[in-house]
């Protein structure tokens, strides 16, 4: 066999190195003794810079996420007092165009300025008892997202285990996940009538599709060399399921039921159309309140609550989430060393009361 070509530290790699590739005949390489003018090397240091901005998936630090979204926070809040400021001056174009008389570009009705906005917030606290309405509301999301979450990962895992199942169900997912949410408030006024069994069902089945689906596909993605490895040791199907595919889908799991739980808070204000005697509405209710009645400020004023609310729920799971699956996510892994005490002492208990099967050996007689 002919020897391959040496290469030193003082010398360039084998041309052969350069002539592979489909450019090939553009990637020319430099002499070793080449100097880089100023210039040249002026413009790779503006490449490298707007590579860090503009690189495809390129990752970014943590300060300077938070950074960016400050910015757009701030650039959001600037755009909206600027389209509601009483500028002087601005009252002839604003009657020019058919707008507000006091020289805004956005009337108050159309929508109001932060100021007016943010100072209804006493009255919409203590008047419209936010903190009971909002409790109320993350109720009724947290029994009817729990009950799709009961419901929809026990049938999705057999979903992704089994295909003909997944084929079998197919009809009634796809109906779930594409069905208009609002079309469904008739109906569950219909079977459930109007209490709180209607909005704890309503959230249940808009969201119980998602979860069957996004199982079933986490169950799916699972590698097929564990269940081959599982059956070689003599694992039977049962244990295949439970002990291999459930454990490595579940932190997929996990992740699709916290974006989902944000889904299905977002359905809130259809849930809460109506409200009975003194029940707490939820914020549905305050928004449609306001709507009718007013003040409108509140309306503005509850969709940016709902997302803050959102979003701390979201990083609380997002917490437990890392803590769980440290080995996928990062975490110091406290809440898995307490899952994993909690099910060595199950199996303990479990070993007291249960005797273990004897395994018989292969080619002797059974005991009679």
């Amino acid at each position: 066999m002919a020897q391959q070509p040496k290469t030193t530290s003082g010398s360039m790699p084998p041309q052969d190195s350069f002539t592979k590739g489909p450019f090939a005949e553009q990637q020319t390489p430099l002499p070793a003794d080449t100097v880089v003018p100023r210039r040249m090397a002026t413009d790779n240091g503006r490449g490298q810079g707007m590579r860090v901005w503009f690189g495809l998936r390129r990752e970014i630090s943590q300060g300077a996420r938070l950074a960016l979204g400050l910015v757009c926070v701030v650039l959001i809040y600037g755009l909206w007092w600027f389209l509601t400021r009483d500028a002087s001056g601005a009252a002839e174009a604003g009657a020019e165009w058919g707008g507000a008389p006091e020289g805004r570009i956005l009337a108050p009705t159309v929508l109001p300025s932060p100021e007016e906005t943010f100072s209804t917030f006493r009255s919409l606290w203590f008047d419209r008892e936010l903190t009971r309405n909002t409790l109320a509301s993350l109720r009724r999301v947290g029994l009817g997202f729990g009950l799709a979450a009961l419901v929809g990962i026990p049938i999705g895992v057999l979903c992704g285990c089994f295909p003909w199942f997944n084929a079998f169900l197919a009809p009634v997912t796809i109906f779930g996940r594409n069905i208009p949410v609002a079309a469904l408030i008739p109906l569950t006024f219909s079977f459930f009538g109007i209490g709180e069994t209607q909005k704890i069902m309503f959230i249940f089945i808009a969201s119980v599709a998602f979860v069957v689906i996004d199982t079933a596909r986490a169950v799916s993605d699972v590698s097929s060399r564990y269940i081959d490895t599982a059956y070689t040791l003599g694992a039977s199907r049962r244990q295949i399921i439970l002990k291999v595919l459930v454990p490595l889908a579940f932190p997929g799991i996990f992740n699709s039921l916290r974006l989902l739980f944000g889904l299905a808070f977002g359905y809130i204000m259809l849930a809460e159309v109506i409200k009975i005697g003194n029940v707490s509405g939820g914020l549905g209710d305050i928004i449609n309140t306001s709507q009718k009645r007013g003040p409108r400020e509140h309306i503005y004023l509850v969709l940016l609550i709902i997302p803050l609310v959102a979003l701390a729920i979201d990083r609380g799971l997002y917490w437990i989430q890392r803590q769980l699956f440290p080995y996928q996510y990062g975490g110091p892994g406290y809440l898995k060393s307490v899952v994993r005490l909690a099910i060595h002492a199950w199996e303990d208990f479990k070993g007291l009361i249960v005797s273990p099967k004897t395994l018989t050996p292969i080619g002797s007689p059974p005991n009679r």
